[in-house]
């Protein structure tokens, strides 16, 4: 489980003097009674956070949750029945504000992007400080993400990387159109049309669809709209401007 029976670090509601009137209600959900157990004994000590009820598989926690209506929803991945993925999707899809956090041993990176685009609000890992977890239940509560701080670092190595290799290929892909075609990409962008373009630039107008369709071809991009978002998006021109 990965769970010490230690106390949480952050202060609790009644140290700082607080009376909680509406507590954080949870439901657990995990296969393994045991884990169940230890989660629901860890949470009891927190004055703000209240578990309502257990499930042992997806397709129990999807019922329990239309009575209980849960503001946060624990839940482990594999169990038996209905799977941890399509048991969120369900849950969400007859109570879209409540929040799923995801308490599980895989941690995998396609496991997690799984979960986040299902709509999950956090990602812990069992094996993380008992302290994350009770953070994480607050954190979601109150509409923002939490993941482990391992899972976390994985995600925005994977976000620079990906951004890094898109900026090389746009780049390249800019550094293939001559100056001419820039010209041409702005114009279209800002709303000319072709004899305006060829007015403008003193060229005939089966130069500038020559220019045009290479444009085109280059960027893979076939439509006026298309165009002028990658125009936007490069800085080539500021924003779209329609000639009256």
């Amino acid at each position: 489980m990965g769970l010490p029976p230690t106390r949480s670090l952050l202060p609790t509601a009644l140290s700082q003097g607080r009376i909680i009137n509406n507590p954080i209600k949870v439901l657990l959900v995990d296969d393994h009674r045991l884990v169940r157990q230890s989660v629901r004994s860890l949470l009891n000590n927190e004055e703000d956070i209240e578990v309502l009820g257990e499930a042992n598989d997806g397709r129990e926690a999807v019922r329990l949750d239309k009575t209980l209506q849960s503001d946060v929803i624990i839940m482990d991945i594999a169990m038996p029945k209905l799977n941890g993925l399509e048991a969120m999707r369900q849950i969400l899809m007859n109570n879209p504000s409540t929040k799923v956090l995801i308490l599980s041993s895989y941690s995998d990176d396609e496991y997690v992007r799984q979960f986040i685009r299902a709509g999950a609000s956090g990602y812990i890992n069992k094996q993380d400080e008992v302290a994350s977890l009770i953070k994480a239940v607050r954190v979601v509560h109150h509409g923002n993400i939490c993941f482990s701080p391992s899972i976390s670092r994985r995600l925005i190595d994977e976000e620079r990387s990906f951004l890094k290799d898109r900026a090389g290929k746009d780049k390249k892909t800019r550094g293939r159109l001559t100056s001419r075609e820039l010209e041409v990409i702005q114009l279209i962008a800002e709303g000319y049309a072709n004899k305006q373009m060829a007015d403008h630039l003193d060229v005939s107008i089966k130069t500038i669809e020559k220019h045009r369709q290479s444009v085109m071809n280059k960027l893979n991009i076939h439509d006026v709209a298309g165009l002028t978002r990658y125009a936007i998006a490069h800085s080539i021109t500021e924003a779209p401007l329609i000639l009256k």
